[in-house]
């Protein structure tokens, strides 16, 4: 009893002091996947989890959850992201692009793994493409992304052009990140060695439901779980909304 008290304790506490920036939304969706899919995940892959959040979601669920071992991926880790790590010994930091098929080896097989906000930033290799790569190597998809409702298909954003683009992203034109977007659209980013149009920082798709159940169900996945959690901030073509799916 003591023990069950203390676990539920530390896990109040982990909540008191999560970042600004935690999404709830998300963890319910942890929650649920944790809790009603069956076999439970015991291993799971966080793919690009450090931006805003500082790994939080991975470190909710190895608090949360009896999880064997997990792997918390990105291209930069944060202080806090590292500090948060020292207590716990079945976590692994990758530091690498998810999508390179060399990141998906040193994963390995994964119970699950999660996609939270990542999957519209993804090009060459593209999202449908990373999902077929990391469909290898788990049964479940645990899916949180804003998605495009401005049209019936998915949409490569930048190719709106300027004015558009700028319409349909939450950032303005003089962000660090986008202020030179469009003028250095095909020359070399210095950090990524890859051309801008082609970085993982800035929104890069608009992906549909339609296009990524049928991504899903090519590749042998049945939808187990979706919930619509409304308008992305206040722009009028996105939508958060989350996935399960599980290998049929």
């Amino acid at each position: 009893m003591k023990l069950v008290k203390r676990s539920i304790n530390m896990i109040r506490n982990y909540i008191a002091r999560l970042p600004r920036h935690f999404n709830y939304d998300k963890k319910e969706l942890i929650d649920f996947a944790f809790t009603s899919c069956k076999p439970v995940p015991k291993t799971f892959a966080d793919l690009g989890g450090i931006w805003n959040v500082d790994g939080a979601y991975t470190f909710y669920t190895l608090r949360k959850y009896e999880v064997n071992h997990a792997f918390l991926i990105d291209t930069d880790f944060t202080d806090i992201s590292l500090r948060e790590s020292q207590s716990i010994d079945n976590l692994k930091f990758i530091q690498g692009n998810f999508g390179e098929e060399s990141i998906a080896e040193q994963i390995g097989k994964v119970d699950a793994v999660f996609f939270f906000d990542v999957l519209l930033h993804q090009v060459n290799p593209d999202w449908n493409d990373i999902i077929k790569l990391y469909s290898q190597y788990t049964d479940l998809f645990i899916v949180f992304n804003p998605q495009w409702t401005g049209s019936k298909d998915s949409i490569r954003l930048l190719d709106l052009g300027r004015d558009k683009y700028f319409e349909n992203v939450p950032h303005n034109k003089l962000h660090p990140a986008y202020k030179t977007l469009f003028d250095k659209m095909y020359e070399i980013n210095p950090q990524y060695q890859r051309i801008w149009r082609d970085i993982h920082n800035v929104w890069q798709w608009g992906i549909t439901d339609c296009d990524l159940l049928s991504s899903m169900e090519s590749l042998g996945y049945e939808m187990q779980w979706t919930k619509n959690y409304g308008r992305w901030g206040n722009l009028s073509n996105f939508e958060n909304h989350a996935f399960i799916f599980q290998r049929k």
